[in-house]
C-alpha cells in the first residue's frame, strides 16, 4: 500500500466527521507522514515522549503499562480506522508511562504536535474534529469503568466480543485477559462456558 491510498482513507475518515474542502483534505494527508511497523515493533516505548497521533490505516496495535514486577496491563488497543497515542505525554510532553506496540505487519499515518497545533489555528474545522474523537474515545473509556464496576468477568467478555467480534483471532488469550482485569485460565474457563452455551 502506498501513501497516495492511505492518504485517501485517512480523508474518508474524516469525511464522516466533518466537512473539508478539496484544498483542505489535500493539505490535511500533507501534514501525515506514512510509516510501516513489524509484528513485535514498537511505537512508543515507556520514558519516551510521545511525539505523534496515530491513524492506523492497516494492522492492530496494543497499548500497555509494564509495571515493577514486571507484569503486563493492557490498556487498550486499536485496529483500522482507529487512532492510537498517549494523550498525556503528547499533549504535555512528558516522558511516557505506556508502551504502544504492532501485533500485526502494520501501516500508519502519523502527525507531529507542534504541526497539529499549527493546523487548528490555520483550520478550526480540524479542532473540531478533534473535539469529536475525544468525545468518542471519552464515552468509550466511561462505558469500560461502568462494566468493569457493574460486570463480572464473564460478562464483561460477552460484552467485549459482542462489540469486537473479531478480537479473538487478532489479540492473544492473555491480553484479552488482561485487558478484562481476570487471569487467562478464569477467561479459559469463561470461554468453554461461553462455547458450550452456543
Amino acid at each position: 500500500m502506498e501513501k497516495t491510498h492511505a492518504d485517501t482513507l485517512l480523508i474518508n475518515h474524516v469525511l464522516k466527521r466533518i466537512n473539508l474542502s478539496t484544498a483542505e483534505q489535500i493539505h490535511f494527508t500533507s501534514l501525515f507522514t506514512f510509516r510501516k511497523i513489524l509484528p513485535r515493533q514498537y511505537l512508543l516505548q515507556q520514558g519516551e515522549i510521545c511525539k505523534y497521533e496515530f491513524f492506523i490505516v492497516e494492522g492492530f496495535l496494543r497499548s500497555f503499562f509494564v509495571d515493577k514486577l514486571g507484569n503486563e496491563h493492557t490498556l487498550n488497543f486499536a485496529f483500522e480506522d482507529w487512532w492510537i497515542s498517549d494523550s498525556k505525554s503528547f499533549l504535555q510532553s512528558l516522558p511516557s508511562e505506556i508502551n504502544i506496540v504492532a501485533h500485526e505487519p502494520t501501516l500508519v499515518m502519523q502527525i507531529e504536535k507542534e504541526i497539529l497545533d499549527q493546523l487548528y489555528l490555520d483550520f478550526p474545522v480540524f479542532d473540531k474534529f478533534w473535539r469529536l474523537l475525544n468525545q468518542n474515545f471519552n464515552l468509550s473509556q466511561s462505558e469500560r469503568v461502568l462494566n468493569a464496576i457493574s460486570m463480572n468477568g464473564a460478562e464483561r467478555y460477552k460484552a467485549l466480543v459482542v462489540k469486537y467480534p473479531k478480537i479473538e483471532s487478532r489479540l492473544a488469550q492473555k491480553h484479552i485477559a488482561s485487558y478484562l482485569g481476570i487471569t487467562p485460565v478464569f477467561l479459559s474457563m469463561i470461554r468453554r462456558s461461553h462455547s458450550n452455551i452456543k
